[in-house]
């Protein structure tokens, strides 16, 4: 996941550290992202962490960031909140106005198939443009129309890991039926 600096917005948990200033798109929820993040902090807390010994987190995903280029026009965001603490990492995000449904890996697995992809949303170690190794499948709940839903994940990170993420090496994928890309981190 790639740290977004929300600071400079009062209604949100601040982000203990970011890569750089970029503003967070305006299509992006905010008030459901800090949301999500304190959904994941609460995790934690209830698991005997303190907030002094936790990281707050956000991976950012829109249409204009699928790779591989030329990109497939969707309207399609999402945002994960996120919280670390030692070497466990905790998500919970949204999905709104897919242009088309999530893969099924079910019914169109990889080839070869892998059984640890579990679903269409995934962390990978890497860059987002590099289209790296996979990690860990995230969990996903679809509401009805099958274009919305939430995601959510729990991890025991390695020291590799933990070490990539504090050098935006770790990321969020979706994949959709209509096209293979990435939606990765802002």
């Amino acid at each position: 996941m790639h740290p977004v600096n929300l600071a400079s917005d009062s209604t949100t948990t601040p982000v203990s550290w970011s890569i750089d200033s970029t503003p967070m798109p305006l299509d992006v929820d905010r008030s459901q992202l800090a949301t999500d993040q304190q959904q994941a902090q609460a995790v934690l807390m209830a698991q005997g962490s303190t907030g002094q010994n936790v990281r707050v987190l956000a991976a950012v995903l829109t249409g204009r960031e699928i790779y591989p280029l030329p990109a497939a026009a969707t309207r399609a965001t999402g945002a994960i909140g996120a919280a670390l603490a030692g070497d466990r990492l905790v998500g919970r995000g949204s999905f709104p106005d897919l242009s088309t449904p999530l893969r099924d890996y079910a019914t169109d697995s990889l080839i070869p198939p892998s059984p640890n992809i579990t679903s269409a949303a995934h962390i990978h170690r890497g860059t987002a443009a590099d289209n790296e190794s996979f990690q860990y499948a995230l969990t996903v709940e679809l509401e009805p129309s099958g274009l919305n839903g939430k995601i959510k994940g729990e991890y025991m990170l390695t020291t590799e890991q933990i070490q990539a993420l504090g050098n935006d090496g770790l990321y969020v994928d979706m994949h959709t039926r209509g096209f293979r890309g990435m939606l990765k981190p802002y």
